[in-house]
């Protein structure tokens, strides 16, 4: 389901809604002096702490910051981010990594495993090991318990101070600006170094992550030649990027990168056309390229042969002239590479929106069907062949592909806003404000979430069944509203 097309959609259906909420033998070369600080000390702040508090996060960034609901780069970035988590040590958390709609070259992690990678990210990265090496830094901190190792540093500093200080390390490592500010209302702190990743959690994060990195089939050059072209384009401006001001970048660093990439064997690392897909898609629908621009960007890179993979500046093509309602054009594009791979989620997601614009649902719904049966679980799949369900008013399609993809996925919230659009349309109001409740409480709205369950128990009057499961919902939003009132505090 393209962005384009769903936002369409849910502009018209969903008003209101949220549409824009990382080998044994290759260990012995990363070895050095470096003491690997593990989770040992971490007593203030445990690990269910950290779950509650990553949760709570999570929701309330939901409800305030630009996470983007596209499941074509959702998936991209999940798969990646899990390829580097399975080759991690000491994950004690699930892990769950969402994209920020910000050109900011930023990435950060928090409690509970979270990851949020702005899309600036991808719009500087010039293949995938640069984009891992990222991903690989951040996973290490949480696995190291950076953050909460932080918070054991200022374990003598009173229960309300620390309050205030895990609200403003999350803003300070999302958005420093701001973050300095909160900081400053914060009494026990008197240096922003205090509760910034200390200079040995990150060459913590530097050695190990370059271990999952490379453990993982990525270029161990890739951290330093990323993040020395960073350091070189802001070298002499007076407003880095937000990741240079929570992870400064000293010559230093720079150099222990390419020392210690040295010390791997050297061999050839391919680039991943995917990750030139999910650039491309973000150029296109997510950058400050105008309709024109973007068009041009790919033409222009087609013309000059300037491309990783051709068939990513094609696709790029194709997504312009999408945005430029030149849907013909497009969709010639993306039936040619197609042809050369016809289970590209990318390139399928696109010919759905295509189908969709000149309205031929079956088309879609066979096409993606067919899909459904080789990947079952495939957020792509299941999100787009629902929506093509509703937009050919045919709910209770969708309604069961939507129910599985709200249990596989309990962050999510697009199975909920498009479960109350498929319920609306089956006039059952009792489970429209169910969902819609769901939805709400996942941006942190409990009260909100409280009143739709109300609506929801008024309309499910001689359900029995019904009422009691409501009832329930209404008590674990109460108690979760007051949780997260005393987490402000």
């Amino acid at each position: 389901m393209s962005t384009l097309t769903f936002s369409k959609f849910r502009h018209s259906i969903l008003a209101g809604a949220t549409a824009v909420l990382i080998a044994t033998a290759s260990q012995s070369f990363a070895n050095n002096d470096l003491p690997d600080l593990g989770t040992a000390a971490v007593n203030t702040f445990s690990l269910e702490k950290e779950m509650v508090y990553g949760d709570a996060y999570m929701r309330v960034i939901r409800s305030q910051a630009p996470v983007l609901s596209d499941p074509v780069l959702s998936q991209y970035a999940t798969e990646l981010g899990n390829k580097l988590v399975a080759h991690a040590t000491g994950v004690k958390t699930p892990f769950y990594f969402f994209l920020l709609r910000n050109d900011e070259i930023n990435a950060f992690a928090f409690f509970g495993g979270h990851v949020a990678i702005h899309t600036g990210l991808f719009l500087n990265a010039d293949n995938e090991s640069e984009l891992a090496s990222v991903l690989a830094h951040e996973i290490t901190h949480v696995t190291q318990r950076h953050l909460a190792r932080s918070l054991e540093a200022q374990e003598k500093a009173s229960p309300a101070t620390i309050a205030g200080l895990l609200g403003a390390i999350l803003l300070t490592i999302a958005a420093p600006q701001a973050g300095m500010a909160a900081l400053a209302t914060t009494q026990a702190l008197s240096t922003q170094s205090k509760i910034n990743y200390t200079r040995l959690h990150e060459k913590e994060a530097d050695r190990i992550g370059m271990q999952i990195l490379v453990e993982s089939g990525f270029d161990p050059n890739a951290s330093a030649n990323f993040f020395g072209k960073l350091a070189a384009r802001y070298r002499f401006t007076s407003k880095p990027p937000q990741m240079l001001l929570t992870h400064p970048l000293p010559e230093s660093r720079i150099t222990d990168a390419r020392n210690r990439a040295a010390q791997y064997p050297h061999r050839y690392v391919a680039d991943n056309l995917n990750f030139h897909l999910a650039k491309a898609r973000i150029q296109v629908r997510f950058s400050s390229y105008s309709d024109d621009a973007a068009l041009s960007l790919f033409e222009t890179q087609l013309a000059k042969h300037n491309y990783a993979f051709k068939d990513a500046a094609l696709y790029g093509k194709a997504l312009a002239l999408f945005r430029l309602k030149d849907f013909k054009q497009s969709e010639q594009l993306i039936d040619q590479l197609l042809e050369k791979d016809q289970d590209n989620l990318f390139y399928l997601d696109t010919k759905t929106d295509l189908l969709v614009e000149r309205k031929d649902y079956q088309g879609a719904i066979k096409m993606l069907e067919a899909q459904r049966r080789l990947k079952p679980t495939s957020q792509v799949i299941n999100a787009n062949l629902a929506s093509v369900y509703l937009e050919s008013k045919q709910p209770q399609r969708a309604i069961p592909i939507l129910e599985d993809m709200a249990f596989l996925d309990k962050q999510n919230p697009l199975p909920y806003q498009l479960l109350t659009e498929a319920y609306k349309q089956t006039g059952n109001k009792a489970l429209e404000h169910f969902s819609n409740a769901e939805s709400m409480a996942l941006r942190a709205d409990y009260k909100g979430a409280i009143d739709q369950l109300n609506f929801a128990y008024k309309a499910a009057d001689g359900q029995p069944l019904q009422i009691a499961r409501i009832e329930a919902k209404i008590r674990q939003f109460r108690v979760a509203d007051r949780a997260l009132d005393e987490l402000k505090k």
